[in-house]
């Protein structure tokens, strides 16, 4: 009854976040560290706010912790069963163990387990002709990975690691709860080793007992030709790192590619626009055209149309599966001229002088046509 309020110990209320939690006794853990506090009973206080922080840290334990206060951390209230109904000292756990085999030893046991270590996503931006041809990139990743100090053991030696003093090895304690059919025990994960079974007595002063710390690391990233936004590869083992021994978790890579000015990507074509002018539309033309592999020559034919559609076969992007190319299709825009010159100016008067009025049905692109034919 002599400790104080966990929540009041980190400054914090009883909502806050996980986050919240974190920065809170961040601050404190620096402000009382033995080895550099110089305020008044630093290494009472530091424990204290580790212990704290230990609660509040874990959502089982917290949980516990705002069901039953101080005494979730005892063992539970140390009740005697049922109110006197013939019950006292009953175990739930032992009708688990009857019947699945194990019960609280069972739960240590999957506490202790080898456990794979939690993925990591990051967004990578690429232009438009990276996602076509790939590239290879060293980019920095922030992580969690095994304490150079400590080496993962989360104590100062060996020697500081002892048996829980709470659940005395097994990793679970028994809780009391009062339902309305009396007091009911259940098995719960120790909330002092969390469920280890192993108590630190002088932790790591880098890690604080966890074992791990955050380290920024450089990965090679190989961008696959032909990605796509929203798409994502995985590389195996470069995530945060695991614990009892279990394997490292993994890294997500997610990618956006930028938007480029002369291209659209369908799938896997492109699509690019072309502006031609009323002469090439006319009498049809031979163009250059980009693609990303380079320039193309394009056969414009006589009488096209404005928003007429034309493919590229094999000038695509890459299909980052099968690795097949697929076509560029060229929509040509005929540009009408605003500042003609005086020859332009004669040519198109000429045009509507000639007009063939026996002829009414041609449309306006024959007649140009036939124009430029005569002449």
């Amino acid at each position: 009854m002599d400790k104080r309020d966990y929540y009041e110990v980190l400054g914090v209320s009883k909502s806050a976040s996980d986050d919240e939690i974190k920065k809170a006794y961040r601050k404190l853990a620096k402000k009382y560290h033995p080895d550099v506090s110089t305020e008044p009973n630093a290494e009472a206080k530091f424990k204290e706010v580790q212990e704290a922080y230990d609660v509040l840290s874990d959502q089982t334990k917290r949980g516990q912790y705002d069901q039953f206060g101080h005494q979730a951390a005892n063992g539970g209230f140390g009740g005697g069963g049922f109110g006197g109904a013939g019950f006292e000292g009953f175990d739930f756990g032992d009708i688990f163990s009857a019947f699945f085999g194990g019960g609280g030893q069972r739960t240590s046991r999957a506490t202790n387990r080898p456990r794979k270590g939690s993925d990591i996503q990051r967004k990578m931006s690429i232009t438009f002709e990276e996602s076509i041809f790939g590239k290879t990139e060293k980019v920095k990743i922030p992580v969690y990975d095994e304490c150079h100090v400590c080496h993962g053991l989360g104590a100062q030696s060996k020697k500081d690691i002892k048996v829980c003093s709470q659940c005395g090895g097994s990793g679970t304690v028994i809780m009391e709860q009062q339902t309305l059919f009396g007091r009911t025990q259940t098995r719960a994960t120790c909330p002092t080793c969390h469920g280890s079974g192993k108590e630190i007595i002088n932790k790591c002063p880098n890690c604080h007992g966890e074992g791990v710390e955050k380290i920024t690391k450089e990965v090679e990233i190989r961008v696959p030709k032909g990605i796509e936004t929203g798409q994502q590869i995985r590389l195996e083992g470069f995530g945060n790192k695991g614990s009892n021994g279990g394997p490292n978790g993994d890294l997500y890579i997610v990618f956006e590619v930028k938007p480029s000015d002369k291209y659209v990507r369908e799938g896997d074509d492109i699509i690019v626009n072309l502006p031609i002018t009323f002469a090439q539309a006319a009498l049809g033309a031979e163009i250059k055209v980009d693609t990303v592999y380079g320039p193309v020559m394009l056969n414009i034919p006589s009488g096209t149309q404005s928003e007429s559609k034309f493919r590229i076969k094999g000038k695509g992007a890459p299909n980052v599966r099968t690795k097949q190319l697929g076509d560029q299709h060229v929509i040509v825009t005929v540009v009408t001229p605003k500042n003609l010159s005086n020859q332009q100016k004669k040519i198109f008067e000429d045009l509507l002088k000639v007009e063939d009025k026996a002829e009414p049905q041609k449309n306006w692109w024959e007649r140009f046509k036939s124009n430029f034919n005569r002449s």
